[in-house]
């Protein structure tokens, strides 16, 4: 569990510096060089990954808590949600008109979901974790970056490229959830 644990924290340090910690950011970038910060920031993040891959495959889950079966529609759609708002963190679409932070909306989505569908002590770590930072993180940037001027709404083709992106992602996700989670989406 202990890996698991330094991987969510190494994750979320290495992404709190560019919003919590610009000075570090820019000393960084200074002694680095531009690619030299990216490629640092990359690298700590692979060994996050790495160590909650490990560190997840390798604790054994004590139940804290049964999921509540009558929400598992509610998380499965909250997990289709999350999908749609990871599509549209790259693309111009209305749906950033409504989230400021799409990809980290997402990230908290996907979170909640999770633990709604799973009790066990890993689960709380990795998704407790990780949607925890996703929060803070929008709070951070929010102050960080000021008031939120909203984009012109994109024209309705953009929506259905969204759905669709988003769509084929989670198709690619439930097939490929066996193999990268231990545990099938059903």
């Amino acid at each position: 569990m202990a890996l698991l644990v330094l991987g969510v924290l190494l994750f979320a340090a290495v992404h709190f510096i560019p919003s919590l910690a610009p000075g570090v950011k820019s000393a960084w970038q200074s002694r680095l060089g531009e690619n030299g910060y990216k490629g640092l920031f990359s690298l700590l993040l692979l060994l996050a990954f790495g160590l909650m891959i490990g560190g997840w495959r390798s604790a054994t889950p004590v139940y804290l808590y049964p999921p509540p079966a009558a929400l598992h529609p509610l998380a499965l759609a909250l997990l289709v949600l999350a999908f749609l708002l990871l599509a549209a963190s790259n693309l111009k679409t209305r749906l950033r008109r409504i989230f400021r932070h799409p990809q980290l909306s997402a990230v908290a989505i996907w979170a909640a979901a999770h633990l709604l569908l799973n009790g066990d002590s890993r689960s709380l770590v990795l998704f407790g974790g990780l949607g925890l930072w996703a929060l803070v993180e929008i709070i951070a940037i929010n102050r960080r970056d000021g008031v939120w001027i909203r984009e012109p709404a994109p024209g309705l083709g953009r929506e259905a490229l969204t759905l669709l992106v988003a769509a084929l992602t989670l198709a690619l996700v439930i097939y490929l959830h066996p193999w990268l989670a231990g545990v099938p989406v059903y």
